[in-house]
């Protein structure tokens, strides 16, 4: 139990728990073991700048914390077993406001008096580096010398490897579109930062980010809804940057019950709705949302399978989980929303891509093993077989044998199909197995198409082979 020394403005554990941080004053920082057989004795560091004040502070690793004040930053080695803390590195700069990604250990700095102009820190192994300082481009040019870029509309986050701070701009900088946008700055370790994509959220009023699965989701008070952003999908690209809309319709998070709390005769009452998308509502990257009036803690998730049906272009599925991926294959398929060939074609072609790549990978490791170079490279490992890999099995137990009976669709469309997974099959230069070949000749005989077997057969678009 810690002394009563006065409201707590911050208070943060080490990583791995062992130091307990507690910041009562603007002035200084305090200090508490958590070690086995260590006293539990509090000590305190002081800010060294003369006249700063703590804004905040973060720790970088088990024992190295970082004060930002609003005239720069102080880095700390924290010494338990001597209690007390050695300064590794100050850095002056005059500092409105701070945020920092604990993935990337980067800490970002609002300076200047509108407060857009960003410097990041990175951490790492007790130092300290200064990354290239960029501006943030304000929707308009500010009408009075004061902060004008708000803590609120920022957030960083790490997606598909790389370090991106998120700008919420809540009016686009072009008179002819209406809405806000959220703005992508991608944010190098070496040379400088540029803006790489904007989100177009065709909306106004208050929002909130979150990223989940390498998505960035934004949040829309008003309307009570969330949109879903994939920056790896194609855009319109203006030169510079990548313009994205919504991969789906707008949908509200779904809906969560609250369990009644007390006694037994309480407890049989029926759970209360919580209240969503509330303005009591506090996010925290990458995916944490916080309930403050009704005190619950979430992690956001994205549930794959409704999206099946919510997305209309089949191709943007591809990268998702196996059996969602053959699910959109039979969904192409099939009657409502079914496909073009043209759509068809391109999903065969991605699907049979990854596949021909894993295919690759496992052939230059047998050939690896079977000449004895293995021994000499104890590092070499079998290729592992992503969800992405939809090998010729998977496709006709799965979708196009299933496809074929069903008989829904027109014969000509349903030999169509078959023959264009054949060819893609074809220009990746994957041998095709001889039961995709019977179940063409079955579907041309179903139908008495003899003569159009006859030239397949002819031409050696149908390769012979014994089980053939």
């Amino acid at each position: 139990r810690m002394e009563d020394k006065g409201e707590v403005k911050c208070i943060k554990f080490s990583l791995g728990n062992k130091i307990l941080a507690v910041q009562r004053t603007s002035k200084s920082v305090d200090f508490l073991n958590f070690i086995p057989d260590s006293p539990q004795l509090e000590y305190t560091q002081e800010c060294k700048t003369k006249n700063a004040n703590i804004l905040g502070f973060c720790w970088t690793s088990s024992t190295e914390i970082v004060f930002i004040t609003d005239q720069g930053i102080e880095f700390y080695q924290v010494l338990p077993e001597k209690r007390s803390l050695k300064l590794l590195k100050n850095q002056s700069i005059n500092v409105n406001w701070y945020m920092y990604c604990p993935e990337s250990s980067v800490i970002l700095l609002s300076t200047t008096v509108l407060g857009n102009v960003l410097q990041p820190f990175y951490f790492k192994s007790g130092t300290v580096s200064k990354l290239s300082k960029f501006e943030i481009e304000l929707p308009a040019a500010p009408k009075s010398s004061k902060l004008s870029l708000s803590e609120r509309d920022i957030a960083m986050a790490t997606i598909y490897g790389q370090l991106y701070v998120l700008y919420l701009r809540h009016h686009s900088r072009t008179s002819n579109s209406t809405g806000a946008e959220v703005v992508l700055y991608h944010l190098p370790r070496e040379g400088s930062c540029k803006k790489t994509h904007i989100l177009k959220l065709n909306r106004t009023g208050k929002f909130a980010l979150n990223v989940v699965d390498n998505l960035v989701v934004v949040h829309h008070q008003d309307t009570e809804t969330s949109v879903i952003f994939d920056i790896k999908l194609k855009g319109e690209f203006d030169g510079s940057t990548t313009i994205h809309q919504f991969v789906l319709p707008p949908r509200s998070i779904q809906p969560y019950q609250i369990p009644v709390a007390g006694p037994a005769s309480v407890t049989s009452q029926s759970p209360v709705p919580c209240k969503l998308y509330s303005s009591s509502w506090i996010v925290f990257q990458p995916d944490i949302i916080i309930s403050a009036s009704e005190g619950y803690l979430w992690s956001l998730q994205v549930k794959l399978e409704p999206v099946v049906n919510l997305l209309l272009d089949k191709g943007k599925l591809m990268d998702k989980c196996k059996m969602v991926i053959l699910a959109v294959c039979s969904q192409m398929l099939s009657e409502p929303g079914r496909g073009s060939l043209a759509v068809i074609a391109t999903v065969f072609d991605k699907l049979n891509h990854e596949y021909k790549k894993y295919l690759e990978a496992e052939q230059s490791y047998t050939m690896v093993v079977e000449a004895g170079l293995s021994r000499s490279n104890p590092l070499l490992k079998r290729p592992v077989r992503t969800q992405a890999v939809i090998d010729q099995s998977d496709m006709y137990t799965h979708v196009l044998s299933v496809f074929t009976e069903k008989k829904e669709a027109p014969y000509k469309f349903t030999i169509a199909v078959l023959m264009e997974y054949i060819r893609s099959l074809n220009q990746f230069q994957i041998t095709v197995q001889h039961y995709l070949y019977e179940l063409v000749i079955k579907t041309l005989v179903q139908h008495n198409l003899f003569y159009m077997l006859h030239q397949f057969l002819q031409y050696h678009v149908l390769s012979d082979s014994k089980p053939l």
